[in-house]
C-alpha cells in the first residue's frame, strides 16, 4: 500500500498561507530533503487552494533548471480534491470525483510510490479523521508572519501523532515528522 505524506511549511504561529517567507530559508539542505521527498512520491494530492496556487506558478518555472523543481511538478500525476473544478488545466491534473475518502483509499491501494501532499487544510483534516494519512512533516521556520493560523480552520480535529524523525537545519527550519499515533 502507497503512503501518504503531508508535508506542510508553517511558521512559529501556524502560518501556512503564501509560504513566500520561506524562501530565505530554502538553501541547499532544505532542497536536498525535499527532493528527496518527490523521489520517493510519484503523485500529488491536494485541495482546491493549493492547486490553484501551484498551477499558476509550477508551469512558469523554467524546467530545465534542476534546482527549481518545476520539471518534477509539471509532470508528476496530480489529483484535486474539489467539487468545484472541473476542467484542470496543469499538466496531468485529475479532479477526485465523488466521496473524497473513497477516493484516497482507491490510490493508496495502487501500485506506486508515496503519494506526496502539500499544504494542511480540510481536505488533510478529513483524510487524517479518516486514518488516510501515514505522515506528516511540518517545516517549522523561525518565523512569525500574522494571520489565520493552521488551527483556525481545524478546531474540530484532534488527532494524536507520534514523533518519529526530526531534522534541525542550519538555517533554523525544523523539520518535525510524525505518524498517527496508534491507540491500543
Amino acid at each position: 500500500m502507497r503512503k501518504l505524506i503531508n508535508s506542510t511549511y508553517v511558521t512559529l504561529d501556524g502560518v501556512i498561507e503564501n509560504p513566500m517567507w520561506t524562501g530565505p530559508y530554502f538553501d541547499d539542505e532544505a532542497g536536498a530533503f525535499a527532493g528527496s521527498q518527490t523521489e520517493r512520491a510519484d503523485a500529488l494530492l491536494m485541495g482546491r487552494v493549493t492547486y490553484d496556487g501551484m498551477s499558476a506558478a509550477w508551469p512558469a518555472m523554467d524546467e530545465s533548471d534542476p534546482s527549481t523543481g518545476a520539471a518534477y511538478f509539471n509532470s508528476v500525476k496530480k489529483y484535486v480534491a474539489s467539487t468545484t473544478l472541473t476542467d484542470p488545466t496543469w499538466n496531468n491534473t485529475e479532479v477526485l470525483q465523488g466521496d473524497l475518502i473513497a477516493a484516497v483509499t482507491a490510490l493508496k491501494a495502487q501500485d506506486g510510490q508515496d503519494i506526496l501532499q502539500y499544504g494542511y487544510g480540510s481536505v488533510t483534516a478529513q483524510l487524517v479523521a479518516a486514518g488516510l494519512v501515514d505522515e506528516v512533516r511540518f517545516w517549522i521556520h523561525p518565523v512569525l508572519e500574522g494571520g489565520d493560523s493552521l488551527s483556525s480552520p481545524l478546531k474540530d480535529v484532534k488527532t494524536s501523532f507520534e514523533l518519529i524523525d526530526t531534522k534541525v537545519m542550519k538555517s533554523g527550519v525544523i523539520i518535525a515528522s510524525y505518524r498517527p499515533k496508534t491507540v491500543a
